[in-house]
């Protein structure tokens, strides 16, 4: 495992993707691999049983060190990371020396860390400090989070497959190919990864295509472009999936590879009645048979993760697939046609089913239909409509485009609706985890009960009470740069006003604009609002925390689903 630390270190201390990707070609090419196959998927950040709980690894630290568990929480406030402290307090155990490990991080993952989980009690707590006693602290860190299933690090899928592809001369998106759906870690599997004579006939019938994803658009990359080169559809709000159907099989994979044939079954009866050798690529959605419209994202949560899915369930939130890409047709790779092609014939294959699925089926299969636009001036207008059609944006797609693996700009690009604001009064701070545990980075906001009257003073009473109310309502940790964290750090630990626990509640005179995604009706939040991914947009340091935004302004938000403006000027 001594080689994987080092990669681990690299890769943790390195910024630039040049030097990340030489140190992961490095590995690569000198480890085992069955090594390699592991650190492959540790690396590509795939979810991992929890063995032992990082609560559990406490006990065994605490009992053996003889600390407070209060002296164990300051240091951990300090550190942000249970591994990590344990790691950095191992010398105050003073444990005698064990024999020095130097075990292939294959033998850890496969035998030694589930045999570990196996054991109870003070065998187990006994076997965990012998372990700790036998490993330099960097790798007691490491082996803390493989333990723990918290492995993470700093490195993004695609610098993995150039790393590999680097070692192995095969074309990058091949490699993304082959590591969709799954990669079991194993020498075999690892070594058929990077084998260039590899056939596709050999790979299993579930396996998806690595999906294209579009770029956020660059406007002035098109205005030498023909409008009539381009297409415009809805960018729908929901879960990018693709329907498989092969071998007289079905796999509904979602964007996150996960397959969640479980969860839509009404999908899995639609893949059925496709053509065998069909993959279609599109967006899950919730989407009543007989509406003009889809129902928001809100109603695909309530479908998202079950493994059994009710009648009542399935009426109430009724799933369809949009679909707008056809990548296999009778079981040949369509994906470096043109998209106008592959438009046709998935025009062709919708024309097919309808005709011949049955009555259930009706209304489950969509396909997402083109935007008529003849100048470039006209998408803005196009745009302002998109929430009126239950959609988040537009997308514009080149008619001559391929679909490539993974984000390439110039030929897909995604428009989305500017963000709905509204104007916050910071109410509580929590300190952050990692590299932010000694700054105060999570903020939850609060909007007023009530608008301010020429009879009520909207401004604290000296007794620390107002007659209006703020009412928590959404929490935030992005949009602040470094600067401006450390400054609302500092402005934090100056007016805390309460403490629980980690969280300080401070006093409601700063202001931040937020933005957010939508807000859809929620029994569980005080404000009787959710509110869909919430970031800091501003901060407004001159605007009185008597003028931001009330309860009202969402509600107006809610009901029209218009972004705009927090409701008092400033």
């Amino acid at each position: 495992m001594h080689a994987f630390c080092d990669l681990f270190e690299c890769l943790d201390r390195s910024s630039g993707t040049k030097a990340r990707v030489a140190a992961l070609v490095g590995y690569f090419r000198e480890a085992p691999a069955g090594d390699a196959a592991w650190a492959l998927q540790l690396l590509l950040g795939k979810r991992r049983r929890r063995l032992l709980t990082g609560r559990r690894l406490r006990e065994i630290c605490l009992g053996a060190a003889g600390l407070p568990e209060w002296l164990f929480e300051a240091c951990h406030s300090q550190v942000g990371d249970s591994a990590e402290t344990i790691a950095l307090l191992l010398p105050q155990l003073k444990l005698p020396a064990g024999e020095p490990l130097d075990l292939p991080l294959s033998v850890w993952m496969a035998e030694q860390l589930p045999a570990l989980a196996a054991l109870d009690g003070e065998v187990q707590a006994q076997a965990v400090l012998q372990i700790w006693s036998s490993l330099p602290p960097a790798q007691v860190f490491v082996f803390n989070k493989l333990l723990t299933g918290g492995f993470r690090v700093g490195v993004s899928t695609g610098l993995v497959t150039r790393a590999l592809a680097e070692v192995s001369q095969l074309e990058e998106a091949e490699l993304a190919h082959r590591l969709m759906g799954g990669f079991e870690p194993s020498a075999a599997a690892f070594t058929a990864l990077l084998t260039p004579t590899a056939s596709g006939e050999d790979a299993p019938i579930s396996r998806p295509y690595p999906f294209f994803l579009a770029s956020p658009l660059e406007p002035e990359r098109l205005l030498t472009d023909d409008p009539a080169d381009w297409r415009a559809e809805w960018k729908w709000d929901g879960i990018r999936g693709q329907l498989i159907r092969r071998a007289g099989t079905t796999f509904l994979w979602s964007r996150g590879e996960d397959l969640v044939n479980e969860s839509f079954p009404e999908l899995v009866a639609l893949g059925d009645a496709l053509p065998d050798g069909t993959v279609l690529d599109g967006e899950v959605i919730v989407w009543p048979p007989a509406a003009d419209r889809p129902l928001g994202f809100a109603a695909l949560q309530r479908r998202l993760g079950r493994r059994s899915v009710s009648r009542a369930l399935r009426q109430a939130c009724p799933a369809a697939f949009v679909a707008y890409d056809l990548l296999e047709a009778g079981g040949r790779d369509q994906r470096q046609h043109p998209l106008a092609a592959r438009l046709q014939d998935l025009v062709q294959l919708g024309a097919g089913l309808g005709e011949t699925a049955a009555e259930e089926l009706k209304g489950v299969l969509r396909l997402s239909t083109g935007l008529p636009f003849q100048s470039w001036e006209e998408l803005e207008p196009l745009r302002s409509q998109a929430r009126q059609a239950g959609a988040e944006g537009l997308m514009l797609k080149r008619l001559d485009s391929p679909y490539l693996a993974g984000r390439k700009r110039g030929h897909w690009w995604k428009h989305k609706l500017e963000p709905m604001e509204l104007d916050a009064v910071l109410l509580y701070a929590q300190a952050g985890s990692g590299r932010r545990a000694n700054l105060f980075t999570d903020y939850t906001f609060g909007l007023w009960a009530s608008a301010p009257s020429d009879s009520v003073d909207p401004e604290p009473s000296a007794q620390g009470t107002s007659p209006r109310q703020l009412v928590t309502f959404a929490k935030a940790y992005s949009g602040l740069d470094d600067a401006e964290i450390s400054e609302l750090d500092r402005w934090i630990r100056r007016h805390t006003t309460e403490r629980f626990g980690p969280v300080r509640a401070v006093e409601p005179l700063q202001v931040f604009t937020l933005g957010f995604e939508g807000l859809q009706r929620s029994g569980r939040h005080r404000s009787g609002v959710a509110v869909r991914f919430p970031r800091i947009l501003r901060w407004r340091r001159n605007k009185p925390a008597a003028e931001a935004d009330t309860l009202a302004a969402a509600e107006a938000l809610l009901e029209d689903g218009r972004p705009g403006p927090g409701s008092a000027e400033g």
